[in-house]
């Protein structure tokens, strides 16, 4: 633990490292105030960026990113009822009626409070579980890792609103995409077409900028003219202290709800702000206030939102599973940059990673200043003409993708699933899915592969493997769960 405290420590020791998390938390900022981008969309933007960086810088610099859009969302949902990132929609519902009382200050306040201490709250988590999880997982061979893989594909049924269907879909065509290249055991050629440049299979980042940027500009495409009806905001009233007794209680169990949906494969901050605020309303001894300008409906979505943060990275670091879109992105990060996810890293990478621990309870604390001094400043930001902001965020995808190899096939890469993207989201087909099945389609291809040599290709044996066993079981129930309890809640009494 003091290893750990002093490798924490050092953060505060490298000035270039410390610049780059006040640089990255206003970028991140910005990016979350802007409608239409979000934590997601800015770490595969500036994905391309860090690859000439040091691992620590990279992973500090998409970790930053991923916490303080995440906050920053709020900003636009209290000002002008337009959440930022989809994990500011349950702000809106009290966030910006308080703003139309005259009080935007003090929903802001409530905001970036609860954030914080959510952020922290997760942080410290993710600094106590992730090793103790990492000690689990030395026992995970390749037929517990397949089960675990299955598992977490499972978990994409719920990974956005598209519906489980269309969000298995998108996870097997994930998988599909994951399959192109040269077989690594035997050789054989998949899917290349004769593209020789396929050969050792796509290349995630283009990828990610196309289905996650690129996208999302075509999206916003038709938005462009469209009026946005800002609140005037005058002197920025903080809260009071009475106003923090009274959500102290919420933000407790909304930090507790965040982490523990953060852990779980393939979810993230947006279910996280959703079941903490219901549960704020759950708890509420004022529940008629809710929809009307309650602080307590800010304070359990904003911290539950921002604690899912923390509480995403522990299976993409201990266990190579990613617990949201935006870690899906960083788990890449620290592909490319050589940290293997995984129990090695915290023994062989361990200094390396408690500076990335260290940096992210430093990001919450820096944007904790931003949003209680710099809000109204941020707030105006949503106002850039959309007409100006999205050629930007094109040419940095377009620049971003070429950076990576030089490679003209990486800016085809980026159009081509740019149009994917586009195309799945206007037929209810959320993206997320289809990134999270890419990065897990490999680890369930070679696990399967290994597991099948370990048992001289009896695959039932995976089976009499109790680990593997138990993560099967809940990824069936995981997708026939609801079902059944719908088909059976719905049968006639008397049946």
């Amino acid at each position: 633990m003091i290893e750990a405290l002093q490798a924490m420590a050092q953060v505060l020791l490298d000035p270039y490292l410390l610049l780059l998390i006040f640089l990255t938390t206003v970028i991140g900022v910005v990016i979350g105030v802007l409608p239409g981008l979000g934590a997601t969309t800015g770490a595969a933007l500036l994905l391309p960026f860090t690859l000439t960086m040091s691992p620590v810088h990279a992973i500090t610099v998409l970790a930053t990113i991923y916490v303080s859009a995440t906050f920053a969302g709020s900003i636009t949902a209290i000002l002008i009822n337009t959440p930022g990132t989809s994990a500011a929609a349950a702000t809106t519902f009290d966030g910006f009626p308080l703003a139309q009382r005259g009080e935007a200050g003090r929903a802001l306040g409530i905001a970036v409070v609860s954030s914080t201490v959510g952020g922290i709250f997760s942080v410290l988590v993710l600094c106590i579980a992730a090793p103790l999880l990492a000690r689990v997982a030395y026992e995970f061979r390749p037929p517990e890792y397949f089960a675990l893989t299955l598992f977490g594909l499972s978990m994409l049924a719920s990974i956005s609103s598209g519906g489980a269907v269309r969000n298995l879909m998108g996870g097997v065509f994930g998988v599909w995409l994951a399959t192109i290249g040269a077989e690594r055991a035997t050789g054989i050629e998949r899917f290349m077409f004769g593209n020789y440049e396929l050969y050792e299979g796509l290349s995630f980042v283009p990828i990610f900028i196309g289905l996650f940027a690129m996208s999302e500009l075509l999206v916003q495409s038709r938005f462009v003219n469209q009026a946005i009806d800002a609140i005037k905001l005058q002197a920025v009233k903080l809260p009071s202290k009475e106003d923090y007794k009274r959500i102290w209680k919420t933000v407790t169990r909304s930090c507790g709800i965040g982490t523990f949906i953060g852990i779980l494969p393939a979810e993230g901050a947006t279910i996280a702000s959703m079941i903490g605020y219901s549960e704020a309303r759950r708890w509420s001894k004022n529940k008629e206030q809710f929809g009307k300008g309650a602080i307590e409906g800010i304070a359990g979505a904003e911290a539950a939102n921002n604690a899912a943060t923390g509480g995403a990275m522990v299976p993409t670091m201990v266990l190579g599973i990613p617990g949201s879109g935006t870690t899906a992105v960083i788990l890449v990060g620290l592909m490319v940059h050589g940290l293997r996810p995984g129990p090695y890293l915290f023994t062989e990478q361990v200094d390396k990673v408690y500076q990335i621990f260290g940096a992210m309870l430093l990001a919450n604390i820096v944007f904790l200043i931003m949003g209680l001094y710099a809000a109204k400043l941020f707030a105006r930001i949503s106002l850039v003409p959309r007409q100006m902001l999205w050629p930007i965020v094109f040419a940095l995808s377009v620049v971003g993708a070429y950076a990576l190899s030089a490679s003209l096939l990486d800016v085809w890469l980026v159009l081509i699933f740019g149009v994917i993207g586009f195309f799945a989201r206007r037929h209810g087909f959320a993206v997320a899915p289809i990134a999270v099945g890419l990065i897990l389609g490999e680890m369930v291809e070679t696990n399967l592969q290994n597991s099948l040599k370990m048992f001289e290709g009896q695959w039932w044996l995976i089976l009499t493997q109790p680990l593997a066993a138990l993560f099967i079981v809940l990824a069936i129930v995981g997708l026939c769960g609801p079902t059944l309890y719908r088909w059976f809640t719905k049968r006639p009494s008397g049946a």
